[in-house]
């Protein structure tokens, strides 16, 4: 191999080059040491909120059994609040790391009362994190929601408090589809309305933007179907087993479907599905370890709701596809309008775009920590105790 003048290598630039690294990488390290250090004070307190408060959760829960057989009403409204008090937990993890959320579209607490489900984007796990964060100031809803997730969530450290609740865990692949569809049937049923639950979270497009988009594109392409980029197509079967049960339908004057026949007088069966759609600054999602770790700079996540009326959704197979792609081709609208402005759209008839900051009370989140970590220092003393007794 020969050199020319211009291949050869310049020693000069070489050592300069070099230089100007060492200088960006020795003014960055006190940064990146602070960085680390914070990360590791932050998993340590996660370890610590969790080893007091869920099996705090659980002392209280096993204590209120006998309150289950005489009032089941009251002993669910107790553990649905314990249930927020414990998403509250996770919810301040990312709002002292500086992580926000700002609100869009109608306003969700208009509702609060009322059954809802809510349709999410899904793009990272930190999407979890971000709505137990947002609906923490929107009344009882925390308390009284069922989530539908990823079977893997069951074996974290908030899957038996996921367990107690209610929430159902379902398994994703086709091989797995129509059991885990009857499953769900039957859970809703067993559970939904003798837990007093009242929202329900799902995600359709069932899995995460990046593992799914491919799939879902090479799907499109074969069914001429739009082509979408920020979200995926999501699947039908969730939403109708969902819709089928849940919603009282009027014939002849008597409530049908599902288990309507144990809808009291007041309540309506579902009412409302709230279209709701996430968005992160430049496209970037945050997981659940930066959430917990804290390691990428503050940010301001923001979530879109749009409410449809559930009397004017089909519940028939075709026509709820039709209406759920509709839905989600109107979220990579808006995604794409976000991606390229920073806001989110007006609503037709509007000339301006609305938001609302969402934030958590610094004295609420005092309060409820207080009462995990003093739980915990008092069911260590009673476990003690009878341990001396017992040995």
């Amino acid at each position: 191999m020969t050199w020319s003048a211009e291949t050869l290598p310049k020693p000069h630039q070489d050592r300069t080059d070099f230089d100007v690294r060492m200088a960006v990488t020795l003014e960055e390290a006190p940064w990146l040491g602070w960085i680390l250090v914070k990360a590791l004070v932050r998993f340590a307190f996660m370890v610590a909120n969790n080893l007091v408060a869920i099996p705090s959760y659980l002392c209280y829960i096993i204590v209120l059994l006998p309150l289950r057989l005489l009032d089941s009403k009251r002993y669910w409204y107790l553990e649905g609040m314990m249930y927020k008090w414990l998403l509250g937990m996770v919810a301040s993890w990312g709002w002292y790391a500086g992580y926000t959320v700002m609100e869009w579209g109608e306003d969700i607490k208009t509702i609060s009362e009322d059954e809802a489900v809510m349709l999410v984007n899904h793009q990272a796990t930190g999407d979890v994190c971000t709505l137990m964060m947002c609906l923490q100031d929107k009344g009882l809803v925390v308390a009284q929601m069922m989530w539908l997730m990823d079977h893997i969530f069951k074996y974290t450290n908030f899957g038996i408090v996921s367990l107690v609740h209610g929430d159902f865990f379902i398994r994703q692949g086709k091989s797995h589809r129509d059991q885990q569809l009857l499953l769900l049937k039957k859970h809703l049923e067993n559970n939904y309305r003798s837990r007093d639950r009242k929202w329900i979270v799902l995600f359709p497009e069932g899995g995460f933007l990046r593992k799914r988009r491919e799939t879902s594109q090479s799907f499109a392409k074969k069914n001429n179907l739009p082509f979408l980029t920020h979200v995926t197509l999501p699947r039908v079967g969730a939403t109708k087993i969902i819709l089928r049960a849940l919603v009282a339908r009027q014939e002849n004057g008597s409530p049908a479907g599902g288990d309507a026949k144990e809808l009291d007088n007041k309540s309506k069966g579902l009412q409302w599905i709230i279209d709701t759609t996430i968005a992160y600054p430049k496209a970037e999602p945050i997981d659940i370890q930066t959430w917990i770790l804290g390691y990428r700079k503050p940010a301001v996540i923001h979530v879109h709701y749009r409410i449809f009326p559930v009397k004017d959704v089909p519940l028939e197979t075709d026509d709820l596809s039709d209406w759920l792609y509709q839905r989600f081709i109107e979220k990579e609208d808006l995604l794409s309008h976000f991606y390229e402005t920073g806001a989110f759209p007006p609503p037709k008839g509007h000339k301006e775009a609305v938001s609302r900051e969402m934030t958590l009370s610094n004295m609420w989140i005092f309060l409820i920590q207080s009462f995990a970590f003093l739980s915990g220092y008092m069911w260590y003393n009673i476990f003690q105790y009878f341990y001396h007794c017992l040995f």
